[in-house]
């Protein structure tokens, strides 16, 4: 059992060493130089949106990427920060600072870590999709309004938290625009939406940066304009080694951000999990889900002591290791090593980006975060579908991320039942059954096609799932019957699986029937199914005999009561 549990949770890098070589090591070697290079930018863009310091993102970028790819379970997962917790992040950073921030994370590490070890790594894909949808959107929506304030230039000291009052400050100062930084912005967008029309090797994102920090750089220096904010104007960037530091954890400060460590951990489960599948239908290779979780849990909890912040697979950047031919983890580790060295000795140039062109940056990131046209043909499906999505949504940007996914998942809960309840049908039959094209007919023998039922016989059918839900409509047709049955006939063959809730259902109506002097016989129950009944008191309540394989042995075991009834009857009446 040891051997089989190590052999599951063994990191794809160390199998992937098994058959490695010169080309793969130097197909890697520059597919991690390039991603190391574009992930710069967005680690510092993600850092300072999610309200601490720029470095605080390259450090996560770094060590959450070397642990994601030394450990994970994905060929070409590439770690770091990223768009998608740039919300969370900022809420919990300010309503409980960074050591709340570095505590929440911890905890989410350590959800993480636990998910993968109970192989829950398949179940986090089974998130309704509307909710996925709705949360991202919202996500880059909020993403959006964050940075009007620095694409635009605009002079206001602090920019609330609330998505309304937010976006009433900012039609408040519109009056302050600078347009020089306004110019920066909307260029760094639109070099970034064009460069993949000239090349796809290279992100526009990179190109914009360092064309637009030349130019500021520039303009400042030689033509004298600074009106346009830099890194450096706002943040002290530290380009040294980081150091470990402990954090402060008490039980008072992980209750109360138990709910938000929560939300991080399942939004960096579904991210990474849902970019590895992405992933692995570009390179034709499959992940393992619950390894994969283990390592973001491990860089999760790893990177707070450093000052990080959370970290999850990035779409982007794991895109951009394909096309540029990384197909092990170890471009991910040279990734990390390359960010790591860009920090040591050129950091301090990082200072002369324009915010400007960072929000552009965060722009494109939210426009593509969006969906747009996935939410667009969401809208068109079911009422359902619709519910959850704009649930999700509108919570997410109103409210929280915690509250949306919260809500949205008992919602859709909510829905799903509905919909079992309602695939879920109880059919009656009196008189004679043809079960000429069903399973259990005797083939080549016409007079066993059609099953004579004795006066008194009901059959009721169940087609499809007993539990909770439905247990309460097969008393609602059994009620609606006029004529008290003598023997009742329950087939199960259509049951694939029954709940407690179903099964009390079932033995209360057992219970009922023989105080009531009729008799039960059940049809039909698949293994699964009779060793729950068998579990039970149904037996003790029925007798043994009476549950049967198909629905030949219950009738003529109805046939049989049937006879005996009858001839009970009968002495009675004589002897009155």
């Amino acid at each position: 059992m040891q051997r089989n549990f190590l052999k599951e949770f063994k990191p794809i890098l160390f199998l992937s060493l098994k058959n490695y070589n010169k080309e793969k090591f130097i197909s890697d070697l520059m597919a991690g130089l390039i991603v190391g290079i574009v992930a710069l930018p967005l680690a510092i863009a993600f850092g300072i949106s999610s309200g601490v310091t720029p470095e605080k993102g390259i450090v996560t970028a770094i060590i959450a990427g070397f642990i994601i790819s030394f450990l994970g379970g994905s060929h070409v997962q590439i770690g770091g920060p990223t768009g998608a917790f740039i919300v969370i992040v900022y809420g919990i950073v300010e309503q409980f600072g960074v050591t709340g921030l570095a505590i929440a994370t911890v905890i989410a590490g350590a959800m993480l870590v636990l998910m993968g070890v109970l192989k829950l790594g398949t179940v986090i894909k089974f998130i309704p999709y509307p909710i996925v949808v709705g949360f991202t959107s919202g996500i880059a929506l909020t993403i959006f309004s964050t940075q009007i304030k620095d694409l635009f230039g605009l002079s206001i000291a602090k920019v609330p938290s609330d998505f309304f009052t937010k976006w009433e400050v900012y039609f408040q100062h519109l009056g302050t625009i600078n347009w020089w930084a306004t110019g920066i912005g909307v260029l760094s967008v639109t070099i970034i939406f064009l460069t993949p029309k000239i090349s796809r090797k290279i992100p526009g994102s990179l190109i914009a940066i360092v064309l637009m920090t030349v130019i500021v750089f520039v303009m400042k220096h030689y033509f004298g304009i600074t009106g346009i904010e830099t890194i450096g104007d706002r943040f002290q960037i530290n380009s040294q080694l980081p150091q470990a530091n402990p954090i402060g954890f008490n039980l008072e400060s992980i209750r109360m951000l138990f709910p938000s460590a929560f939300t991080i951990a399942i939004l960096g489960a579904i991210e990474s999990l849902l970019s590895a599948t992405v992933a692995d239908g570009v390179i034709g290779k499959r992940h393992n889900s619950n390894m994969e979780l283990v390592a973001q849990g491990v860089a999760n909890i790893v990177t707070p002591f450093f000052g990080g912040i959370p970290a999850t697979g990035a779409i982007a950047r794991t895109m951009t290791n394909i096309n540029n031919g990384g197909r092990s983890p170890v471009a991910g580790v040279i990734h990390a090593v390359v960010l790591l060295l860009i920090l040591l000795f050129l950091g301090d140039l990082t200072k002369h980006i324009p915010m400007a062109c960072l929000a552009g940056v965060l722009v494109v990131v939210a426009y593509n975060m969006s969906e747009w046209r996935t939410f667009r043909s969401l809208v068109k499906q079911s009422g359902g579908t619709l519910a959850v999505l704009l649930t999700t949504f509108i919570l997410t940007v109103i409210f929280d991320l915690t509250i949306a996914i919260e809500v949205g998942l008992l919602l859709a809960i909510f829905l799903f039942l509905k919909r079992m309840n309602e695939s879920t049908q109880v059919s009656v039959t009196t008189g004679k059954i043809d079960i000429s094209k069903e399973i259990e007919s005797h083939s080549g023998n016409l007079q066993d096609e059609v099953l004579h039922l004795p006066k008194g016989v009901e059959v009721y059918e169940i087609d499809g799932p007993f539990f909770f839900g439905v247990a309460n409509k097969f008393d609602d047709v059994m009620r609606e019957i006029g004529e008290r049955a003598q023997i009742r006939i329950i087939r199960m063959r259509k049951v694939p699986f029954i709940d407690a809730t179903g099964l009390n259902n079932l033995q209360n109506l057992c219970k009922n029937s023989r105080r009531e002097k009729i008799q039960v016989i059940l049809s039909g129950v698949n293994d699964n199914v009779r060793a729950k009944v068998e579990n039970s008191k149904i037996p003790d309540i029925i007798g043994e005999e009476n549950i049967c394989s198909n629905i030949h042995l219950a009738v003529d075991r109805a046939i049989v009561l049937s006879e005996k009834m009858g001839e009970e009857r009968h002495r009675k009446h004589k002897l009155f």
